[in-house]
């Protein structure tokens, strides 16, 4: 009868004179002789927890909550935040009615007051997220909102981490993984880490309890549960790939759920009742393209690669077992992808092939090569280099995002993946024909471009390129140096001139932008201004402006009569442009006709010593722009040295050869510093050529 306690006490232990609750309960001796002792005492518990409230308040005031039913309204009440929960009671007054509790664990979370919520309601407010409940509380004073959430994320804070089931099941096994027989007692006695046919009510791991803002998704953890129904969907979709590309998707917004999709899948691939079926697989397949997109954490990497093994060990030479070693390998080269794989490629991971991949190069030609999701841009090139014999040249390659309008370098270690789901991405919101994207190998820098073959490809990348920049603008020229490399251009392409050979259009041979802006030049001088223009000049402002019955009919006429004109200055422009361009094109033809004879080489050849008379021939173009100059620039990078050009003209403003740079980086992603003696030269680069 030692242990025995009466029913309706509570057994208080703590240090004597430490606590200071109130004489009024069964209190302990108070002699000084006592103190600093550790003593047991019965206390009842309704006047425990009443003057317990006293003893650990933290803070504690009036606010109003909002309270759902009907419909939404506010009451107050006296709020009590302790070390352990956040309580509301009727008033202040001792022996008041609690009426409710939220508990507080490392895994609640607080909205801060914003400006928003008080333009709207007049209160500031915060929310406080709890496991069973949500306390949304308003206050008419921004200091008291911001003090009760420094308070109340300050009690959270402190607080140890939940720790779920399967936390700590994951941790058994990774203790017992040498014991085979203790890891299938685990196993047995425990459901959750088993295939399940029902639904999931709570997270594998553990998540804070709250809303998301953006992207129009709920809280981590209700996206969890619905990630898990997603996966048990797949055991009956006809089209798979979509349930597969929602649920990458998910993950590559929200990072915690990886883990989260990684142990659900685990658990459903575990002790599966018919785990040969098509059904079955899917959850494997999906693990797949998991592997390949996302890394888990170490924790749960380790669980995952034990249990790869336990399934290659007990499903040898089955399509488990391919499953399996295909998902080991790939987590052994995976780098989180920037993208949702595209549906091809999750169609081929499904199938655990590689997919095809079509690499352009200067001219119509372009090579296909097998990618895996792990391929980077860097082993792209040095496969078009084996392929095309190029690798013993001194000069650099690399792959190009490009279509007829815009291009730029790839990055070495960007994955090939995400480039093509990106450039597919970018090819479906644009169906102009001109904004078709693809994959092109070019020349990156000429570090020597004398030694190149006239035979060689390398020859004809250089040549290629060189017209691409002409047709662009990006090589300043003269009109009559721009006019003779278009008729070596169609020398080339052609052959001797012939009047039944279809010829390509201007735009393929001669910069455009020269035309548009002779003829905008042109139509821009100033012409005499019709009469009733200029009487209305020299009227009164009440004159030209009335007003009354008449004011609306005058003032329609005017705008009228200003889109006629406008109307006709379009189509005086289109005129002109035509009229400009028969003549350039004409011109040209003329030119062409005097290269009779020319071979393709020699074409080429022309083509080039006309090029090379440029000083930034053969460098590679930034478009960018510095504090000293208000205009577009390029930023030339060569073989010795970085020069600076105004667009259009052919002299160098500035030149930099290495020995006199310093030092050289990059401050962020489009700001490039460049330090020459004393000199530091910052560059915004917006468009990489």
């Amino acid at each position: 009868m030692d242990n025995y306690m009466p029913r309706g006490l509570f057994l208080v232990k703590t240090w004597c004179g430490s606590t200071g609750l109130s004489s009024s309960m069964t209190s302990p001796p108070t002699s000084e002789a006592f103190q600093g002792k550790c003593l047991l005492w019965s206390v009842p518990i309704k006047e425990l927890s009443c003057h317990l409230m006293h003893v650990c308040v933290l803070f504690k005031g009036w606010l109003l909550r909002e309270v759902r039913g009907n419909w939404i309204k506010q009451r107050r009440y006296w709020f009590v935040l302790s070390q352990d929960s956040l309580d509301y009671y009727s008033g202040p007054e001792k022996g008041a009615r609690r009426l409710g509790t939220l508990v507080l664990t490392n895994l609640c979370s607080v909205i801060w007051p914003d400006k928003q919520t008080y333009k709207e309601t007049g209160y500031w407010s915060i929310t406080v997220y709890g496991r069973k409940h949500c306390y949304r509380l308003y206050t008419k004073h921004f200091n008291e909102a911001v003090h009760w959430a420094c308070a109340i994320q300050k009690i959270i804070d402190t607080k140890s981490p939940v720790e779920t089931p399967t936390q700590l099941l994951i941790r058994d096994i990774e203790e017992n993984k040498f014991n085979p027989e203790v890891v299938e007692h685990i196993y047995q006695h425990n459901p959750i880490l088993k295939y399940t046919q029902g639904p999931l009510y709570a997270p594998l791991l553990p998540f804070p309890y709250g809303s998301l803002d953006g992207k129009g998704y709920g809280s981590v953890r209700e996206e969890a549960v619905k990630l898990f129904n997603c996966l048990q969907q797949l055991e009956s979709a006809r089209e798979p790939v979509p349930i597969i590309q929602g649920v990458l998707q998910t993950c590559l917004d929200l990072r915690p759920l990886r883990d989260e999709v990684y142990c659900q899948l685990v658990k459903q691939t575990s002790y599966t009742p018919s785990p040969y079926t098509a059904a079955h697989l899917r959850y494997w397949q999906l693990l797949t393209c998991m592997s390949c997109t996302f890394l888990p954490g170490s924790t749960v990497l380790k669980y995952l690669r034990f249990h790869l093994k336990r399934i290659q060990s007990q499903s040898p030479e089955s399509e488990m077992d391919n499953y399996a070693s295909f998902i080991s390998e790939a987590l052994e080269k995976t780098k989180c992808r920037e993208c949702v794989p595209s549906w091809e490629e999750i169609q081929m991971l499904m199938s655990r092939q590689e997919m095809l991949c079509t690499v352009h190069y200067p001219g119509p030609g372009s090579c296909q090569l097998y990618i895996s999701s792990h391929t980077t841009a860097n082993e792209v090139v040095r496969r078009m280099q084996e392929k095309l014999g190029l690798q013993e040249s001194k000069n650099t390659f690399a792959l190009y995002e490009q279509n007829a309008l815009w291009e730029q370098p790839v990055t070495g270690s960007a994955l090939i993946a995400d480039v093509l789901t990106r450039l597919e991405n970018f090819t479906t919101k644009e169906s102009e024909s001109k904004s078709q994207w693809k994959l092109c190998f070019k020349l990156y820098c000429l570090l020597d471009a004398d030694s190149i073959s006239v035979d060689s490809i390398e020859y004809f990348f250089l040549f290629e390129q060189c017209h691409e920049m002409v047709v662009r603008g990006q090589l300043p020229a003269c009109e009559e140096d721009l006019q003779a490399l278009a008729a070596l251009r169609l020398q080339c392409l052609m052959g001797d001139f012939s009047t039944h050979a279809p010829c390509p259009p201007l735009d393929e041979l001669f910069p455009g932008h020269m035309l548009e802006t002779r003829v905008l030049m042109s139509l821009a001088a100033p012409q005499a201004m019709p009469p009733c223009q200029v009487a209305a000049q020299g009227c009164p402002t009440t004159q030209r402006f009335p007003t009354g019955l008449l004011a609306g009919t005058l003032w329609s006429h005017t705008a009228t009569v200003a889109h006629k004109q406008k109307v006709e200055q379009d189509m005086r422009l289109r005129s002109r442009l035509k009229e400009e361009a028969a003549a350039v094109m004409g011109s040209i033809l003329d030119r062409w006709k005097g290269l009779a004879g020319y071979s393709r080489r020699d074409s080429m050849a022309a083509y080039l010593t006309i090029a090379r008379q440029w000083s930034g021939f053969g460098c590679t173009l930034y478009e960018s722009s510095t504090g000293s100059f208000s205009q577009k620039l390029w930023l030339g990078v060569a073989a010795t040295s970085v020069s600076l050009y105004k667009q259009g003209e052919s002299e160098a403003l500035e030149s930099f050869p290495y020995g006199q740079i310093c030092s050289y980086g990059v401050s962020d992603s489009n700001t490039f510093k460049i330090t020459a003696g004393d000199r530091d030269l910052l560059f915004e680069t917006t468009k990489v050529w």
